[in-house]
């Protein structure tokens, strides 16, 4: 999986683009944050530059060395900073209620680690701390058969449903959750129709 991570991010272009995703920056403009914010399987780190240059202080984390490199020089680029980290999520040294919010954006963890790693983010985050998801739907398997191009896990398994994150996100107020069907148009891998889960939580 690292392997085709480095591969993918080693390109001169970046595969997702380097525009923020929309529900992203829609939700830090319906739900302003301060403070820290942790962003989970950043990649090549298109949403922490963008939030920090919202002035939010950015962590991010990836399995990629290459994803990295390819954040540093985005963040460069844009003239802010941001701490990013490689490795599995379960190896980093991060406190509890550390951030103030945390993004997880297109981040399909293997299944086995997917409910653990979301109750780790549940304690990462401070009282009131704010979760961000933005996952490929059970239910776009269909619209990936008919268009590749959208992108997305071909396994039902690594797909989301509101149910799943009702129940990983068990006691968050929630703020928004919806399975619905969009258009991304982010780089190379993202373009198409396709049904995603939006889900914005606030910790109690």
């Amino acid at each position: 999986m690292k392997e085709m991570w480095n591969a993918r991010y080693s390109a001169e272009t970046y595969a997702y683009g380097t525009a923020p995703n929309a529900f992203l920056k829609e939700s830090l403009a319906n739900f302003p944050v301060t403070g820290k914010m942790l962003f989970a399987a950043e990649g090549e780190g298109r949403n922490a530059v963008y939030a920090a240059s919202q002035g939010i202080s950015a962590y991010a984390f990836d399995i990629s060395e290459a994803g990295k490199a390819k954040a540093e020089m985005l963040a460069q680029k844009m003239g802010v900073s941001l701490k990013y980290e490689v490795g599995a999520f379960e190896n980093l040294e991060l406190n509890a209620e550390q951030f103030d919010a945390a993004a997880l954006i297109f981040a399909h963890f293997p299944p086995p680690l997917l409910a653990p790693y979301h109750q780790r983010i549940g304690q990462l985050l401070k009282p009131g701390g704010l979760v961000m998801v933005e996952a490929f739907s059970k239910g776009n398997l269909p619209y990936r058969e008919k268009s590749p191009a959208i992108g997305g896990p071909p396994n039902t398994e690594m797909l989301f449903s509101t149910e799943m994150m009702e129940e990983h996100f068990a006691g968050f107020e929630v703020l928004q959750l919806e399975d619905v069907e969009v258009t991304l148009s982010e780089g190379q891998f993202h373009n198409g129709t396709g049904k995603v889960i939006r889900f914005v939580g606030r910790k109690p």
